[in-house]
């Protein structure tokens, strides 16, 4: 369901837009002095406190081991500043599929790291999600599963990605904020119907349960089994035999009967999200038994057919069916 989600601020729409000209999305990002950010953090604002006190007690009563202390904090504090902007320049960022997920659970989106030189401590986390810690990132490409709480269903885009930094010391704060381009399709949550759904048919209002599976048949081929001795010889693979992989049976099948339809008409918003949510009950449940059928979401027809690829094509069609606004009362 799609939720409604507060406006930002100008304060914030202008940072989002200055972000979005600076760091423009991409799939692939390259951290480098325009994309890395650096202040000092918490800690280290109460050491330059430290460094300035120490600084103002050995010039007032003129003692050089003070002032040379404070020198020697101060030296060490511009030294992190540029071990924690090298601790993330050069890192390679990029994005791969995420799997799939229904509305409500918690999304997983991989994202590939790899960098020229050692880098340690990196965090990484989507805005107002938990934060993964990576120990090292090193030159050989690892993937991290990077979380992400969804309620909706639709296309989803987590977001800008922070990668943080406090290496060495804690001192220093370097980041950055990276679009990585991955925006995912997430499907409705499935609801079990407590009554049978629409199949229908072109001839009859309801069809049986099993009407559009497969039995074994002639018509279309299934694929390749191991060979049982005492078969028939006429379905051996003999080109599968002759490169090497052995005696195997091609196996054909048939449809049974015509095809089952799934079907949404009403589309207003007081039981749209509980249809589509039981109609993706229905694309799995059919799926998973191997049945053929169609989809029929108001003028929108998804042909007859099975497999996986049927199954994304019909979960994606419902997942994106747009939100109706409510009716004021």
């Amino acid at each position: 369901m799609v939720s409604n989600r507060r406006k930002p601020g100008k304060i914030k729409q202008w940072f989002n837009q200055w972000l979005n000209s600076r760091l423009p999305a991409a799939t692939k990002v390259t951290l480098a002095h325009r994309s890395v950010f650096i202040l000092p953090s918490g800690f280290g604002l109460l050491w330059l406190t430290l460094v300035l006190l120490l600084f103002l007690f050995g010039t007032n009563y003129q003692n050089n081991l003070v002032i040379g202390l404070s020198l020697l904090l101060l030296s060490v504090f511009n030294t992190c500043i540029i071990y924690s902007y090298r601790n993330l320049a050069g890192m390679t960022i990029s994005s791969t599929l995420s799997p799939q997920a229904y509305a409500g659970d918690t999304l997983v989106f991989p994202v590939r790291l790899y960098a020229n030189q050692t880098q340690y401590e990196v965090l990484l986390n989507y805005p107002n999600n938990q934060i993964k810690v990576i120990k090292k990132v090193t030159n050989e490409a690892s993937t991290s599963l990077i979380p992400f709480i969804n309620e909706r269903r639709g296309r989803v885009s987590p977001g800008r990605l922070k990668i943080e930094s406090r290496y060495p010391l804690g001192l220093c704060k370097a980041w950055s904020h990276v679009d990585l381009d991955n925006e995912h399709i997430v499907y409705a949550t499935p609801l079990e119907a407590n009554e049978q759904l629409s199949h229908i048919d072109s001839e009859q209002d309801y069809v049986a349960d099993n009407q559009g599976g497969h039995i074994p048949g002639v018509d279309e081929f299934k694929g390749l089994r191991q060979h049982i001795p005492g078969e028939s010889l006429k379905q051996v693979a003999w080109k599968q035999l002759a490169q090497g992989r052995g005696m195997l049976t091609k196996e054909f099948q048939q449809p049974q009967g015509e095809p089952q339809w799934l079907s949404l008409t009403d589309f207003s918003p007081a039981s749209l999200e509980n249809r589509l949510s039981q109609l993706t009950h229905s694309v799995d449940r059919l799926s998973e038994k191997g049945q053929i059928f169609g989809l029929q979401l108001g003028e929108r027809t998804i042909q007859p057919a099975d497999g996986e690829a049927h199954r994304i094509s019909c979960l994606q069609a419902l997942a994106l069916v747009p939100a109706q606004p409510e009716t004021p009362t």
